[in-house]
């Protein structure tokens, strides 16, 4: 088996990130910037090959926003594995050997989650089948997969989520939940590949009211109202100790239930699809 990383990252002004990050093997980095070319310009996406052992390959585009960027990567990936990966990531020397043991050792998993540092997790660690639930647990940056699977099943990062889409975080739980709905064995491996480094977000602020505006938009786009309101109610209480501090549980609770009532991402999906 063949593994690729599938790299998303912005404004590189060339490929010194790679090295950086600790990948020592196959790599697809997208990189949205100015210019499509480290080089040249102008209108569509452009691929060069800096390396083919291992292969290091960098497609520059115009187009922003992470969910388009993950899908640029998926569509152009050429390794039987693929996971995906953050600016932010130092990997460990053993990552592809802990990769691809775990397809190895898990031939029916079409998607394995790993254990990333600096990621807390709320999954036993221990190797477990991941339902629902689990889905909405997970990082993209923890997201290893079998490319012909996602390929096959057409599934794809939902461009309306995620970051430089406006609408926060939530479209790794949504590809997870589309996987999971296309019949797609999903997995818990809880070892170590690689450390994410503190680093400012471009879509978190801190635990204001359109956080929680944002955060009911999303658990409505992605689990329907009535699903929504219960997940919503659990959210308040689970993560209290988190946001209690910053801003007051009703007032908290006020901004997530407006964010389901309203329900802004479907009405943004109607306009785009009205301008077309």
């Amino acid at each position: 088996m063949q593994l690729e990383i599938l790299l998303s990252c912005m404004n590189q002004a060339d490929t010194s990130l790679i090295n950086k990050s600790g990948i020592a093997g196959n790599v697809l980095m997208i990189n949205q910037c100015v210019k499509n070319d480290f080089s040249t310009a102008r209108d569509q996406p452009k691929e060069s090959v800096y390396n083919t052992n291992p292969y290091v390959r960098v497609i520059t585009t115009h187009e922003r926003g992470l969910s388009r960027s993950r899908n640029m990567a998926i569509l152009h990936s050429l390794g039987e594995i693929c996971l995906l990966c953050d600016d932010d990531e130092r990997f460990k020397p053993d990552y592809q050997e802990t990769i691809l043991s775990a397809f190895q050792k898990l031939p029916q998993a079409d998607i394995i989650i790993f254990n990333v540092c600096g990621k807390r997790t709320r999954l036993s660690p221990k190797i477990q089948r991941l339902g629902f639930f689990g889905c909405l647990k997970i990082a993209s940056y923890q997201i290893a997969f079998r490319r012909k699977a996602i390929l096959e099943h057409n599934i794809k990062f939902d461009i309306y989520m995620g970051a430089g889409s406006g609408n926060g975080c939530g479209e790794e739980n949504k590809f997870l939940l589309d996987s999971l709905k296309a019949g797609l064995k999903l997995f818990y491996v809880p070892h170590t590949i690689a450390t994410v480094l503190p680093q400012k977000s471009t879509w978190f602020s801190g635990y204001d009211k359109f956080f929680f505006y944002q955060r009911g938009a999303a658990t409505r786009y992605m689990l329907g109202t009535g699903i929504a309101l219960l997940y919503g109610v659990y959210y308040l209480a689970a993560k209290r100790h988190l946001y209690c501090s910053d801003i007051s549980s009703l007032q908290a609770g006020i901004a997530l239930f407006k964010g389901i009532w309203e329900n802004p991402i479907v009405h943004q999906i109607k306009r785009a699809v009205g301008e077309k």
